[in-house]
């Protein structure tokens, strides 16, 4: 056992917007503003944040394709002394985003890590959607195969728990109609766009959202909030 303190560390987890730009924190700010160099999932995002709050910083790239890579490169860094943030191009890192595995190789090289209290985007969605909210299970992306989608949906089936998923507008109507063949016809929610001029919230049972988003494409970042099994 190993106890690490926020105070000693040299990696700093840095959420971002998820939308507004103005929504980025003070804390951030002065975190960003003061680390030696940023690891990003994609400079170009990054460095658009950076200039809108006035910021220039050495970036470097992490993102899924390059995740154990560029962690060594991340560790090599701290070794040599330098204070560290990462950053992905919207929310909270390890969130449905690159940041878990280095997170866990950073503990191994024993570095402390602050993470900075922040914007996710399934969060917003869940008090959105009017439904429970004291219980709830988020479950990121759902499978892109309807196997193995409505596998993951009937172990989820007895569930009292307010379900939370992220999807894609392209395969959105699709997992909203597995989701009424599994569950039934379910309240939900699909909130999208969060944060964002185009914000909006469209609350109903599943086959009315199946037949909204039939006759109106979906479009934007995507969070889907089911009701759990009523008990």
């Amino acid at each position: 056992m190993k106890i690490f303190r926020a105070k000693d560390a040299k990696l700093y987890i840095v959420p971002t917007p998820i939308g507004n730009l103005d929504d980025i924190t003070e804390r951030a700010i002065e975190t960003l503003s003061t680390v030696d160099i940023i690891f990003c999932e994609d400079t170009r995002r990054t460095k658009i944040l950076l200039s809108h709050i006035g910021i220039k910083k050495p970036l470097l790239s992490l993102h899924s394709y390059n995740e154990k890579m560029r962690t060594e490169k991340v560790i090599g860094k701290l070794r040599e002394g330098n204070v560290v943030a990462y950053v992905t191009d919207s929310g909270m890192p390890g969130i449905s985003d690159p940041g878990g595995y280095l997170v866990r190789a950073a503990y191994e090289e024993g570095f402390s890590i602050c993470v900075l209290p922040g914007p996710t985007a399934f969060v917003p969605a869940l008090i959105l959607s009017g439904l429970r909210t004291d219980k709830f299970v988020f479950l990121g992306f759902p499978p892109s195969k309807s196997g193995g989608r409505r596998k993951l949906l009937q172990s989820l089936v007895e569930l009292p728990y307010t379900l939370i998923f992220y999807e894609s507008p392209h395969r959105l109507l699709k997992f909203l109609a597995d989701a009424k063949d599994t569950l039934g016809d379910r309240t939900a929610a699909v909130v999208r766009e969060i944060s964002k001029i185009h914000e909006e919230t469209i609350r109903g049972k599943l086959s009315e959202l199946i037949k909204h988003f039939s006759e109106n494409k979906p479009l934007g970042e995507i969070v889907v909030v089911i009701e759990g099994k009523i008990t």
